[in-house]
């Protein structure tokens, strides 16, 4: 669907929710969820959208707006995956075209890695208008939550996905965050300890059921897809 010339157009959100814990929404983000027409959410219901279940601890009213689920399988298959963004284009457009505002909530923030690029690609090819509302990262919650720097001075940060080939990037210099970490966790060890990488991690940074590991050794093979590993080598730059 295309934006209609002459008639009211609604605006899309894309609003970082942060990485788990309610009070770390943004004063913004609490704002425009309390204003938008229609909350939605990358999953098939409320109940088990994790950013939804975040978001409504901070903003109550969401449980009376107008839902709009755009589920996203978790898959890397480029084909199921294109049609399930257009998909869900298509179906925001609607809600857009009728004047109507629509917040799409996501964990972290919006432009890290963020399902919510793809609907906000295609919304802004169709005309509609667009706004990124950021959200605290998942690293940097993690790095305090580790009560820990996580650059100083000349270091350089680099954001991994986990899931994807990592070798090259462990080899540059500075520090490495891998996130969603959990499935790929036997691996991730070994690439780290190969290189005598120091680590440490955050599971559920924020949620419930939150646990920390301050070393390699102590983070176990078995963890959960929201784990996020802060590496760097044990020589720490200056």
């Amino acid at each position: 669907m295309k934006k209609t010339e002459g008639t009211k157009q609604g605006i899309l959100y894309g609003v970082g929710v942060g990485p788990g814990d309610p009070e770390l929404l943004t004063l913004k983000a609490v704002r425009i969820l309390k204003e938008c027409d229609v909350i939605a959410i990358p999953q098939e219901n409320k109940e088990n959208c994790t950013a939804y279940q975040i978001a409504r601890q901070a903003v109550p009213e969401l449980d009376e707006k107008p839902c709009l689920p755009l589920p996203m399988p978790m898959t890397k298959e480029r084909e199921q995956l294109a049609a399930s963004h257009e998909a869900a284009a298509a179906r925001t457009a609607e809600q857009l075209a009728a004047g109507r505002t629509v917040a799409l909530i996501t964990l972290g923030d919006a432009t890290v890695y963020s399902t919510y690029l793809y609907i906000h690609e295609r919304i802004k090819r169709m005309g509609f208008e667009t706004r990124i509302i950021n959200g605290i990262p998942s690293f940097c919650a993690a790095a305090a939550r580790l009560d820990m720097p996580l650059v100083n001075g000349s270091q350089k940060l680099h954001i991994l996905p986990a899931s994807y080939q990592i070798e090259e990037a462990l080899d540059l210099p500075g520090v490495k965050v891998l996130m969603k970490s959990g499935r790929q966790m036997p691996k991730v060890k070994a690439l780290l300890r190969g290189r005598g990488m120091e680590a440490r991690m955050v599971e559920n940074c924020g949620m419930e059921g939150e646990k920390t590991y301050q070393s390699l050794e102590e983070i176990p093979d078995q963890a959960g897809y929201f784990s996020l590993v802060i590496a760097e080598s044990s020589e720490k730059e200056q």
